[in-house]
């Protein structure tokens, strides 16, 4: 200490400063996080869900009366859907239109070229390891539509 001079006290005006500042820190990054949350992943699954709710149970009803089950898997650079029957059988949809990706943000997204080789749709993709989702719209030979989303796990 240098004579004459008085030590620096820790008043209360530097706690103030001290948890001031450590609050100021915690919501920043709190809206930071938000913002970044909010922006990557809106979490709208349909644009009106009053109108999607009014043919919800007879849209439920005929897809559950197709009788049809889902699998996915991912072998090498491949994804395979497979689609079945009530007895097990492969079933070839009249069309199918399906989005793969993450479900916690779209960057990843894909939209793979699904092709029927007799027993499933197979298709080319770029996976890394993780959960990934498939957002499946199939529609079956009466037209009645089948909607799905299939979790597809990864092990690299």
């Amino acid at each position: 200490m240098i004579e004459g001079k008085t030590p620096r006290q820790f008043t209360g005006w530097h706690m103030l400063m001290v948890f001031g500042g450590a609050f100021t820190v915690i919501i920043g990054v709190n809206i930071a996080l938000a913002v970044n949350a909010v922006r990557t992943f809106p979490g709208l699954e349909v644009k009106n869900s009053y109108v999607a709710s009014q043919s919800f149970d007879a849209r439920r009803d005929a897809q559950q009366a197709l009788g049809w089950s889902v699998y996915a898997s991912a072998v090498g650079d491949q994804v395979k859907l497979e689609i079945t029957d009530a007895d097990g059988a492969p079933v070839e949809v009249a069309a199918l239109h399906a989005t793969l990706g993450r479900a916690t943000h779209v960057k990843d997204d894909q939209t793979p070229d699904f092709r029927f080789d007799g027993t499933a749709y197979v298709a080319p993709a770029e996976l890394s390891a993780g959960n990934w989702n498939i957002r499946m719209v199939a529609q079956a030979e009466d037209g009645t539509e089948f909607t799905q989303r299939v979790i597809l796990h990864v092990a690299r």
